[in-house]
């Protein structure tokens, strides 16, 4: 994407934004319904001429619109479309200074290029996950639902076996659900378990061409599986993703971690407020923050709402299930 330089005209500016290589009644929307609402969130005059976007108002706005419309572009090429309330929360966490501005300027936080385009580190928190990961060769990844903790975290493993710094890629997640077992369950162990493994397999499905994923599930280059099928392995030279790990047992944490063999790396995910063990069961991902908190090689890094990049109504359930937490706490220490 070309995008022209400023023009000065006293505290006013005039700038040209290409946007050709987005469908363009996609990036338009319905009735032009995603320029508006661009629009009603800023005072900077925008005028669409073909391809073209042309702005005409203060510096600071001017920004705030040119980082808007490159994640505009971006999730255009991903998915093909993209809503007016994903634009207002694109507005609202740029302008909080929560976002990271995806230019060319920035391309060291390219985390994968794919057949669907381009997977970046969009946040201040992805941006220190991407370092964490980089710099050490076990990171927890904390925080709550719609941060990309997952999807960031495929996305590494796949960049390090395209690259060839891993031969393989792990990905396991308890098997746990909230009033069920998977006894109780119909059909086969696999039957059972895919359910859980789902969310992965759309990640690796964005990542990867589908003969291709189909060719490294077979052969195991890359082996999506249950946490109990990791007991009594090691994993050698490879990426090791555990997934959903608050529902992880403090045993089965340490069993994980583990199986960590030689040039291998791991990253753990997962979310404390969404715990379903059992009442007497300790989280292992809660144990892990405090006995391994000193030992370096292992990073740990915190997400919060300012890092959620799935419908902005995410973001204002997030913090008022923490304020209606925090009020709990309260209640009961007194």
């Amino acid at each position: 994407m070309e995008i022209g330089l400023f023009q000065f005209i006293g505290e006013i500016l005039k700038k040209n934004i290409d946007i050709s290589g987005v469908d363009s009644l996609a990036f338009l929307g319905v009735g032009d319904q995603n320029i508006k609402a661009i629009q009603e969130s800023v005072d900077t005059q925008i005028v669409v001429r073909g391809d073209s976007i042309l702005l005409d108002g203060k510096k600071k706005e001017l920004q705030l619109i040119e980082t808007v419309i490159n994640e505009m572009m971006l999730v255009i090429n991903q998915k093909g479309y993209i809503e007016p309330s994903e634009i207002h929360h694109y507005l609202s966490i740029i302008s909080e200074g929560a976002f990271v501005e995806t230019d060319n300027a920035t391309e060291d936080l390219v985390v994968l290029h794919t057949h669907k385009g381009v997977v970046r580190a969009r946040t201040n928190g992805q941006k220190q996950y991407l370092k964490a990961v980089n710099e050490n060769d076990i990171v927890f990844a904390i925080g709550p639902a719609g941060t990309g903790k997952t999807y960031q975290a495929v996305a590494m493993g796949v960049f390090a076996l395209k690259s060839k710094i891993v031969d393989r890629i792990i990905i396991t997640r308890p098997a746990v659900e909230a009033g069920e077992r998977l006894g109780f369950l119909p059909g086969d162990l696999k039957e059972k378990v895919d359910p859980y493994l789902t969310p992965l397999y759309d990640a690796l499905n964005d990542m990867l061409p589908k003969e291709k994923l189909k060719e490294y599930l077979h052969h195991k280059i890359i082996e999506i599986a249950p946490l109990a099928y990791m007991r009594g392995r090691t994993l050698h030279n490879s990426f090791i993703i555990l997934d959903e790990a608050q529902n992880a047992t403090s045993m089965q944490m340490k069993m994980f971690l583990t199986r960590l063999g030689v040039t291998s790396k791991a990253i753990i995910t997962g979310d404390i407020t969404q715990i379903d063990l059992p009442i007497n069961d300790k989280s292992g991902l809660i144990d892990a923050t405090d006995v391994l908190k000193k030992i370096g090689g292992i990073a740990f890094v915190y997400f919060d709402e300012k890092d959620v990049v799935r419908h902005s109504l995410v973001k204002n359930i997030i913090k008022a299930y923490a304020k209606d937490g925090s009020k709990k706490k309260k209640v009961d220490t007194k």
